[in-house]
Parts: structure tokens; sequence; C-alpha cells
């Protein structure tokens, strides 16, 4: 394939090409002829044309993956740390030109992109490359038994559209340091940074067929490798209902699964909160990369005795927010990823709407007339049995819910099907600890704790299966034997 900068895809020129697929340390033709139009949800305007890939292209790729697998899995963790490093390196290197690209393909501020959807990845290379220098693989005992930790094999990773890189680096990254080989499909709708990727492991010289890439449908390419009998494990992020079918499909071949699905989280504001802070940054926490973050604090759960307060201060914090073009200094808050997301989210206001919550602020109109913006939205009054209350929206909408009571609080922000996320404020921080440790979910912040790219990442309930991130992520890859003497 041609080589162009990645800053390319951001020009208002003719499309890019990235029609081959990247499979055995090669660009290659897909085995099918058709296209996906990718799209930048800011203009409008298509940016790229990527391969539709086929069953038979997942087959080469998991093909020269499984032959990798016998000498990338023996190396040590040394070894393939010196891999992962220079990854992080030259991702580092690209670092502008890879926040203008996200930025184009999801439609987020470019200074976020640079700093969340681009640095995270480049952090997260660095820490398991490290883990994969300090990890002990085997040397355990028990009893006559010798421990080994080995990888699980080929892994398969669907990723999602809304932290392209990011969340396709928590598997990869995680999947490699383990010694394991890989197929990665990148959502459809923002695939281009995993073209990036593959560009970067070709720079470093990652041995052929370590990792591959397969662009294509769910319904095809995910199918292909979620039933794959020489893929070993699937790792997926994405809605739950996609993740019930990747788990059933892989059922199969019992292949192991790991699945990071979706969540309604809860953000409990405790009466002795300091609600100027708590509000504001409750409000933040929902619309991060425009309400589409999977752990989004969707939910705000406030004292009916301060419902008002909470709604004043969450009506200026909302308003405060900038839309408009994503390049722009000014932007705090970017266009939805398509058309198709526009409309499922406008859906989920007029339901608001319509089943009685109040609106606060926002709604389906914006000042836009290109690019698929949706304002930023705050309902109050809003009940637990409420659509907007029970179902992901995956936009920029928050619902403030009154409680009576901290155990009335908790029953509310467990009553859910889910369990990714979720946040306690109060003024007395083991008070908040106590409310902590009652929630079903598998991570919540104390009074707006920073995100730790090193703590296991992943859900309770239909929120998902295993966990990302640091030392965590990394035993997601490895099967472990006894060996006894």
């Amino acid at each position: 394939m041609e080589k162009a900068t990645m800053k390319d895809a951001t020009r208002d020129e003719e499309p890019l090409d990235r029609t081959r697929l990247y499979i055995g340390g090669k660009w290659v033709a897909s085995e099918g002829q058709n296209r996906i139009e990718v799209v930048n949800p800011a203009t409008e305007q298509t940016i790229a044309f990527v391969a539709a890939g086929t069953a038979s292209d997942v087959d080469l790729a998991v093909h020269a993956a499984r032959t990798a697998f016998a000498g990338w899995s023996v190396l040590s963790g040394a070894e393939r740390a010196d891999y992962l490093l220079k990854t992080s390196e030259a991702l580092a290197a690209r670092e502008d030109e890879l926040a203008r690209l996200v930025s184009a393909e999801v439609g987020t501020p470019v200074e976020f992109a640079r700093a969340v959807q681009v640095g995270l990845p480049i952090v997260n290379f660095a820490k398991f490359a490290e883990l994969a220098r300090t990890f002990e693989f085997e040397g355990a005992e028990i009893g006559n038994s010798l421990i080994v930790r080995e990888p699980v094999g080929v892994v398969g990773c669907i990723t999602p559209w809304n932290f392209p890189l990011h969340q396709a680096v928590l598997k990869v990254a995680a999947a490699l340091a383990a010694g394991c080989t890989v197929v990665l499909k990148p959502a459809e709708v923002a695939p281009l940074s995993g073209w990036a990727l593959a560009e970067v492991f070709d720079e470093v010289g990652l041995p052929a067929g370590v990792f591959n890439l397969v662009s294509g449908s769910g319904s095809v390419v995910g199918e292909a490798i979620a039933a794959h009998p020489d893929i070993d494990m699937v790792s997926f992020t994405g809605s739950t209902e996609a993740g019930k079918r990747v788990a059933e499909v892989a059922t199969a071949t019992v292949k192991r699964v790991a699945l990071e699905l979706g969540g309604k989280s809860a953000n409990l504001i405790l009466d002795d909160a300091d609600f100027e802070q708590a509000v504001a940054d409750g409000v933040d926490k929902c619309f991060l990369n425009a309400g589409q973050t999977c752990s989004a604090l969707t939910r705000m759960l406030v004292p009916i005795e301060r419902l008002e307060e909470a709604e004043q201060i969450a009506k200026r914090a909302a308003e405060a927010y900038v839309t408009g073009d994503p390049a722009a200094a000014t932007t705090t808050l970017g266009p939805l990823v398509s058309a198709a997301q526009l409309d499922q989210v406008r859906r989920y206001i007029l339901t608001g709407l319509d089943d009685g919550a109040t609106l606060l602020t926002g709604g389906i109109e914006t000042a836009h007339d290109i690019g698929y913006f949706v304002a930023p939205t705050v309902f109050s009054r809003v009940t637990t049995e409420m659509t907007i209350a029970r179902e992901e929206i995956f936009g920029p909408v928050l619902s403030i819910i009154a409680y009576r009571g901290e155990d009335d609080a908790v029953r509310i922000a467990n009553e859910t099907e889910y369990g990714l996320s979720g946040g306690v404020w109060s003024g007395d921080p083991q008070r908040a600890l106590r409310v902590a440790k009652r929630l079903r979910t598998g991570q919540v912040e104390i009074n707006g704790g920073a995100f730790n790219p090193a703590a296991p990442f992943g859900g309770y309930k239909q929120s998902g299966i295993g966990r990302e991130g640091g030392v965590f992520g990394l035993e997601e890859f490895l099967e472990t034997k006894a060996i006894q003497r």
C-alpha cells in the first residue's frame, strides 16, 4: 500500500484508500470487493474507504497469527517488551498526527484526542512493556507443582469506535506482552487508527504475523473471528447486545471470552458533599467524549431536599459547553460519531420528554446545520422506571434522580442490569468509601478521583466479563499450567 502520513486523513481532498489489510507482515488485498465509507462526523465528508473484509480474510489472518505464535510465544518477556517500548515511542513521535486522525474519524475535540485518545495508548504500551519485563511467568511453587503462566494463544480483538486506538491498545498490547498473537477487527465506523497502529508495528519491525488487521462489519468479520476454531480467545468491547452475540458464537468452540460492555453508571452525591464541585464534575463525567463513553456517569443521584440546587448547578455547567469544530481550541463538545448515533440520541431525548422528565437544558435542536451535533442535555425529575434512567444512551444526556436517604441512593444506584462504573461524593472520605464498597460495579471514583490506567477496568453484571489495564489486563491473556515433579 502506498504510504500516506496519517495527517492526510483530515484534509479536504480525495478520500484515503485504506482498502488493503495487514496480514502476515504485509499489506494485502481483501478477498472481497466491497468497501466501507469512513465519514468525518463534524463535516459529514467522506475521508477514507476501508475494506469490507470477509471470512476468507479472517482465515488468512488467523493462519498468519497461528504460524507466528510458535516463535513469539517463546521469546522472553524482556524481548517482547523491547517491541512494545519501541511501539510506545513510535506512537509518541506521531502524537499530533494521531490526535488529528482520531478527531477526524470520531469527532473528539483535538486537544482531548491528544491527551486521552492518543496519550493513554502511548502510556499503556510503555506500561505493558514494563509488565512483560517484570511479570513472573513461572516460578511459583505449590508443594511439588511448578506453576507456569503461558499465553492463551491466538487472540481475536474486536474493538469499538468511541476510543478506537485506546481500546485496541488495551487488548493488543496486553496480548502481545503475554506472548499471544493477534487478529484485530477495528470498528467499521472509526477504523483508521487501526491502520495507524499497523503502520507503527510495521515500522518497528514486529515479526510477521504477530499482529494482523482485518476491517469489516461485525456480522461478517466479527462473527468469523468469534467462531474461528483456531482462535483461542476473543476480547470484545462494545454494546451488551453485541457482546452477548460474541459469547454465543464463541461457545461453539469453547474459547475464552473477555467482554467489556455497556454501562448506566450512577454518581451518588451525598448530602454533605461540596455541591458546586460535585455537580459540575458530574456533568463533565457524563459529557466526556460527547457522552460516548461506556463508563460515563449518566445518572446523577442527589438528595431530594437539595434537588433544586443541583439542577441550577448542572444547567449552568452544561450550558458552558461549546459545540463546534473539533479542531478549534474553543470547542469542548464535539459531534456524535455518526448519523445513526445522532438519531439514537435524539430518540432518547424525545422519549425522556414523553415519559415526563423535566428538560433543564439542551434537547434535539442545535445551531449546527452540518455535522452530527446534539446539544448538551440535562433532564431532572427522572424516575427509575423511565427509559432514560435505565438504558445506555451514549450521548451527552444527563439524568438527575432524587433520593431519600443514603440507603435509597445505594438501592437506586444498584437497580440496573449494568455495573461498570460509579462515583461517590461526600465531605467525609470514610463515609464515601463505605458507600463506594456497597456499589455493585467494577470501578468507583471518590470525590472525583483521577482515572488510573494501571488499575483493572471492567464490569459487574451485564457490563462484562474480565478486566483490562495493568497486571489484571495482562493476566486475561494467560493460561495457568501446573507441572508436577
